[in-house]
């Protein structure tokens, strides 16, 4: 066999997980293993009638819901119980709308008044994996036996997969990303610029390096993580100040005769576009934007600069000055062996739509003027 079609351990623990997302966002099942024992998972926002029949075929259902988005419909865990997550136990008649009202942010809250036990490594684990999936974060399980669920599964055709790789899925695929091609575009206020993509070993979600002008390696290099916005940045949305950023920040770096923008693909601080408009519509019932990520069930930011550390690396680059207002970013490049030697402010005037964004991104989560 040639080098080329060798499969390392973390690539097959990509593959796997990856393939497993995929089953998860069209509505499929999955099975996740732990010490011991093993979870039978659907995303809730997935659910039917009859998925919840062949789920309480095989034990009781129980919904696993994150802390945040248990005390947003009034179901609380004990505040010493282990885990992230919480678990309610339901009957086996429970109807999907029932599942849908808990799980959407959208819904009137429940006020259900009850205390719930807190979620293990497992359950954890299983609303982890909706997370990466870019769902709302909360799972259906029926906790197996290793042997029932194996058996499920192979009855299914579904792929198991080990809880541990759930959680180490984020680092491993930015360890694993690789330059598989790039092309010379010149942009409007950078004529000199190549744009190089980077795609980890299992074919999942790449990001981009806009190289602008020739940086010097020897020198710390001025660069900008973007993440991308498809409402700011595409169609000028002014939710938001992403569209000024990314273009302001590509003619900056022009200006300064060259630098690096890291366009990364982690849509709506990392829960993704659809999570993102149901954000929006949270707002819009005046929520402000930490508060709205909160009730969709996730953190006020999700996203993680792993990927953007690696690609700096492999692009020859670990000391950088970064344009950046938010001090989470100059953190986790620290944590990650690239060096700040220097944060630049990098801040654009707000507007009538945006205001309270760029105030409450001030406030609640300490970014800089």
């Amino acid at each position: 066999m040639s080098e080329k079609n060798v499969e390392t351990g973390d690539a097959r623990l990509l593959r796997r997980v990856d393939r497993v997302i995929g089953d998860l966002r069209r509505g499929e099942f999955a099975v996740v293993n732990g010490a011991g024992q093993s979870v039978l998972l659907q995303a809730a926002e997935n659910v039917s009638t009859q998925s919840l029949a062949q789920l309480a075929a095989q034990g009781p259902i129980a919904l696993a819901l994150t802390r945040r988005r248990a005390a947003a419909v009034g179901l609380a865990a004990p505040a010493d119980a282990p885990g992230g997550s919480v678990v309610l136990t339901l009957p086996p008649n429970t109807e999907p709308a029932y599942l849908h009202t808990l799980a959407d942010p959208g819904a009137a809250v429940v006020g259900m008044g009850l205390t719930a036990p807190g979620g293990d490594h497992l359950v954890d684990a299983a609303v982890e994996l909706t997370k990466l999936a870019r769902l709302l974060p909360a799972a259906v399980i029926v906790t197996l036996t290793p042997d029932a669920a194996a058996r499920f599964a192979a009855a299914e055709g579904l792929l198991t997969i080990d809880a541990g790789d759930i959680f180490a899925y984020q680092a491993e695929a930015a360890r694993n990303l690789r330059i598989v091609s790039e092309a010379r575009v010149p942009l409007e206020d950078a004529e000199e610029t190549r744009l190089v993509h980077f795609r980890p070993g299992d074919g999942g979600v790449g990001h981009v390096a806009i190289v602008i002008g020739e940086p010097d390696p020897s020198q710390p290099v001025l660069i900008r993580l973007h993440s991308e916005c498809f409402t700011g940045d595409l169609l000028g949305s002014l939710r938001c100040d992403c569209g000024d950023q990314l273009r302001g920040a590509i003619a900056e770096i022009a200006r300064s005769g060259g630098g690096v923008v890291l366009y990364l693909s982690q849509e709506g601080r990392g829960i993704g576009l659809a999570n993102k408009l149901r954000a929006y519509e949270l707002q819009d019932a005046g929520f402000d934007t930490v508060d709205a990520n909160e009730l969709l069930g996730f953190d006020a930011d999700e996203r993680v600069y792993l990927p953007a550390a690696a690609m700096l690396r492999q692009l020859g680059f670990n000391r950088v000055r970064l344009l950046t207002n938010n001090p989470e970013k100059i953190d986790q490049l620290g944590r990650s062996g690239i060096e700040v030697v220097e944060r630049v402010a990098h801040a654009f005037p707000a507007n009538a739509h945006n205001e309270r964004y760029l105030r409450t991104k001030a406030t609640r989560s300490g970014h800089m003027l």
